[in-house]
């Protein structure tokens, strides 16, 4: 026995020290909620749920971001519908301007009410805000692109393509074969007063042939015609589709002089005629200059030629007629249907004459006929069909080509006999990127691309109802907006549908990360009450027991007593 070292009361005292320090983790934990209150409880568990609640805390901001992004697209959307309805009315101005019914103060009237609409789509687009910020990009770069390249596609598509499809297969009785043909307004230029358009060899893989307008000899387009006299790019355009459709439809070899002259006779030509006459000395001089320029074979690229051809084809016309051979479209449709024959056969054929003879013939009576037969003095063109060559509706420079007629408009099928496809001028819009924070993490972000709405951009800044050709134009022009508007608002409507989902998904991660978090970091209050009663009953028994272990020291001193 001994005094010095009580070993049952220091067995006791640390056993009511944990006690204690049980109880009180206890306590802390059930006042706090929490199983984790300082490192020392469990640094494990503290780092993971610090990181949970970093997530946590970042996807309920990014949800909020999310929710703001969706107003911000809310607010687009509204002023995007806004200007589609705009948009709309002013087509359906255009539509009534169009119209020959309304009179000049009428279509002024209707003019102005569509210049405050434009005025009213620009004032939208740039002072459309979200919290002080603009919404829209602020630039004027027009969907159509370069003004002129845009006003001659706009002609083309308009009318100039469709209305000398129609009249070529009117008039020549033949149309293409459903080849695929591009046009353009960019890759080819000779400068001014040189080659104006031409028909060739495709420049892409998989087209049967190219259209292509030179600019140099096309600005400022001037719809309808695309010009003013003497030269008219809606009649170079209809020449240029006779070489495309007898490209397809006639596959023989023809001269040189049949294909120019049948490109010209279709529109006429009188107004060349009568300058190259002029140029040559004038009078029957001038004339046999012009006639002499076809004799034969040889071709040269220059207007005498071309006024050579149109009188030879003309003649042929009348001779073709006479012999009851239904004139040129007798003899296209006669080439059409026999492809093993040349024109020599056909000639033969048709009017009882071979090539030769009739060459002989037009250089002896070429002058005469022009003296006669082709009257230089009216406005009628000379085109075939029309009042000069056949006794039909007086056609003059302005009427030759209607404008939006034929087929009609329609960007993705002008011809009927072709598979066209349009220059794409690389216009666009300007755009105004945003991003939206929509994750807790760096790069958890969506881009969006808001572009711009006001009327230079929309490509209606020039809207003119106040002649019915503008009024076509403005139809075109305007249906090219309402498409972007379109595409903007169906954009708009898939991101706003991504942000609902990303809120969504947030909330679902959010509510998933605290129940983990739960997990590793709440009290178990069942666990810890059970706990608590079990150190307090350690406790007192421990706080007992210290008393009895003071036992030891009285038997020593009943030994000393002894």
């Amino acid at each position: 026995m001994q005094i010095n070292t009580n070993l049952d009361a220091a067995f006791t005292a640390r056993q009511l020290s944990g006690a204690e320090n049980t109880l009180t983790r206890a306590y802390r934990r059930l006042s706090s909620g929490l199983r984790i209150n300082s490192a020392a409880d469990d640094a494990a568990g503290l780092a993971i749920s610090e990181r949970m609640t970093g997530q946590i805390r970042g996807s309920r901001q990014a949800a909020r971001n999310a929710n703001d992004g969706i107003s911000l697209l809310q607010t687009a959307d509204g002023s995007l519908s806004s200007v589609s309805d705009a948009l709309q009315r002013i087509r359906e101005l255009s539509v009534q301007a169009a119209n020959d019914t309304n009179s000049s103060s009428d279509r002024q009237a209707l003019q102005d009410e569509a210049r405050q609409l434009v005025q009213e789509i620009s004032r939208m687009g740039e002072t459309a805000e979200f919290n002080g910020e603009k919404i829209f990009s602020q630039s004027h770069s027009s969907i159509g692109g370069d003004p002129n390249k845009r006003a001659v596609l706009d002609g083309m598509r308009i009318g100039w393509l469709s209305s000398s499809e129609t009249r070529i297969a009117q008039y020549y009785g033949i149309q293409g074969g459903g080849e695929k043909m591009y046009i353009g307004v960019s890759s080819f230029t000779d400068g001014p007063g040189n080659i104006a358009a031409f028909v060739g060899p495709p420049s892409q893989p998989g087209y049967f042939q190219d259209l292509q307008v030179d600019m140099a000899d096309a600005t400022p387009a001037n719809l309808p015609n695309g010009g003013t006299y003497p030269f008219y790019t809606d009649r170079t355009v209809m020449h240029e589709m006779v070489h495309a459709v007898m490209n397809s439809a006639i596959t023989q070899s023809v001269p040189t002089w049949f294909k120019e002259g049948s490109a010209e006779f279709i529109h006429g030509a009188d107004e060349r005629l009568k300058i190259d006459i002029a140029a040559a000395g004038g009078g029957a001089a001038g004339m046999a200059a012009v006639v002499g320029s076809v004799n034969g074979a040889g071709w040269a690229s220059d207007s005498q030629h071309y006024s050579g051809a149109y009188v030879k084809v003309r003649y042929l016309h009348d001779q073709l007629k006479a012999a009851g051979a239904g004139g040129i479209k007798g003899l296209m449709q006669y080439l059409n249907k026999n492809p093993g024959s040349d024109l020599d056969t056909a000639l033969q054929s048709l009017i009882g004459k071979n090539l030769a003879t009739f060459e002989s013939d037009f250089q002896a009576n070429g002058v005469a006929y022009i003296q006669n037969r082709i009257n230089l003095t009216n406005a009628d063109t000379g085109a075939v069909g029309g009042l000069d060559a056949d006794g039909g509706p007086e056609q003059t420079a302005d009427s030759i080509v209607p404008f939006g007629g034929g087929k009609g408009y329609d960007p993705n099928d002008v011809l009927s006999g072709f598979k066209e496809t349009f220059e794409n001028l690389g216009g666009g819009a300007g755009s105004r990127q945003v991003s939206f924070q929509i994750g807790a993490k760096a790069g958890e972000n969506l881009q969006v691309e808001l572009g711009a709405v006001n009327a230079f951009a929309l490509g209606i800044d020039d809207t003119d109802l106040s002649t019915g050709a503008g009024a076509s134009v403005s139809i075109v022009h305007v249906d090219e907006a309402l498409a972007y508007v379109n595409k903007q608002r169906a954009r708009i409507g898939a991101q706003l549908s991504r942000l609902e989902t990303a809120v969504t998904n947030l909330q679902s991660s959010e509510q998933n990360l605290i129940a983990s978090r739960s997990r590793i970091q709440d009290t178990d209050y069942a666990a810890e009450t059970a706990g608590l009663a079990r150190s307090q009953i350690l406790q007192q028994a421990a706080g007992g027991l210290i008393a009895q272990t003071k036992v030891t020291g009285q038997l020593v001193l009943g030994l000393l007593r002894a």
